[in-house]
């Protein structure tokens, strides 16, 4: 005979199941205009989906990229891709979540079954939606609609609103008791940067390190060679407001670019002897991405493409600069496998391996979307969170 408590709540996600939700969530109906805030419907998941909702979401530069155009998505769509929630409901088939379980979206997927996952290096998930955007879930559709119209989900997350639906391979649970309104730049940011130290260019003991760009994604590969026992830690940044809060993290030392009058990778080469051993571009230029491969050292030295570059542009260098031994890398989401990693990252941040607190410079409620927006492009914030 089946237990009434839960035959009480199998009931009880059946009709969830059978419910469409209404809510408010900020819609970008074109490119280079505010985002609107909009009533929109949120479809019941589907088999292997989950339905979340939204307590918290950081505001990242890639969210602006697309407003601004140099990231190309489809729209209208529901942007957002760094956040934390619960989750609501779930379709047929989930197991590795349930409702109630708090949650981190993840905007590269792992789907555990492609040759990508199975690589044990490798992390961008043959069924991601960022190499080819096609703003839907993986079955093609989305399950958000507005004034009648289809609008379309951003990385297979979209949480730039109260509820939102994923598909079971781009969700993680998470220890019950963290913090959502920090740990969500776990979903993103935060691990970008920190990885892109760690796992992917393995900084070593003593080394020294240069860092291209300090918003939240740079101070978080800062975070990631201080702990990885960098000796100098080389912040670059033509804002000099951004100095402080990146030598309370780790920097040992930060220079602007403007104050001098040769390359900046001549002044990095000279401040280090020929060369750093491992420099980050966390900006997105092309100009930067040059520089920071230029300042490493030649014969040895790691430069790591962080920062989204601009949509339809291209590098052209002499391969010498390589020959030597230069390393020139990428990597998205610092290298994790993220339904993996996530939870493993947020118990370090319950241990205290790691604060995410000086990286919060601004708390808005989420109706103030555009306000956060403006702080990230003014240079006045590293990053905002929005809450519901």
């Amino acid at each position: 005979m089946k237990s009434p408590i839960l035959h009480s709540e199998a009931l009880k996600i059946c009709v969830q199941l059978l419910f469409v939700i209404k809510c408010k969530a900020a819609v970008l109906w074109e490119l280079e205009k505010p985002f609107s805030i909009e009533e929109v419907e949120v479809a019941p998941p589907k088999a292997y989906e989950v339905r979340i909702k939204m307590v918290a979401t950081g505001i990242c530069r890639s969210d602006d990229h697309v407003v601004r155009g140099s990231l190309v998505t489809p729209l209208p769509m529901i942007l957002g891709h760094e956040a934390a929630g619960i989750v609501e409901s779930i379709g047929e088939g989930v197991t590795t979540v349930k409702p109630g379980d708090k949650v981190i979206p993840l905007f590269v997927p792992q789907c555990g079954k492609c040759s990508v996952c199975k690589h044990p290096e490798a992390n961008i998930c043959c069924k991601n939606d960022l190499t080819n955007p096609r703003g839907t879930l993986s079955d093609g559709t989305s399950r958000f609609t507005c004034k009648g119209k289809p609008i379309l989900q951003f990385l297979g997350t979209s949480t730039f609103t109260q509820y939102t639906v994923v598909d079971e391979m781009s969700v993680a649970k998470i220890d019950a008791a963290s913090p959502l309104e920090k740990v969500c730049l776990i979903g993103c940011g935060f691990s970008t940067g920190y990885g892109s130290a760690i796992k992917v260019a393995k900084v070593t003991q003593g080394s020294t390190c240069a860092v291209f760009g300090l918003g939240g994604v740079g101070l978080s590969v800062v975070m990631g060679c201080k702990a990885a026992g960098a000796a100098r830690i080389i912040g670059v940044d033509i804002n000099k407001d951004k100095f402080a809060k990146a030598k309370e993290v780790g920097a040992t030392e930060c220079i602007n670019p403007q104050d001098y009058e040769k390359p900046i990778q001549e002044v990095l080469q000279e401040m280090s002897g020929g060369g750093v051993d491992f420099s980050f571009e966390v900006i997105g230029r092309i100009d930067t991405m040059i520089s920071a491969l230029l300042c490493c050292q030649k014969a040895y030295g790691v430069s790591v493409i962080v920062g989204v570059p601009p949509n339809s542009q291209n590098i052209s260098i002499n391969p010498m600069l390589l020959l030597n031994g230069r390393t020139w890398k990428g990597a998205i989401f610092g290298g994790f496998k993220s339904k993996d990693s996530v939870p493993k990252l947020v118990a370090d941040f319950m241990a205290k391996k790691f604060s995410l607190d000086s990286l919060i410079t601004h708390v808005l409620p989420f109706e103030k979307i555009n306000e956060g927006f403006e702080l990230l492009r003014s240079g006045k914030s590293i990053r905002t969170i929005l809450t519901f």
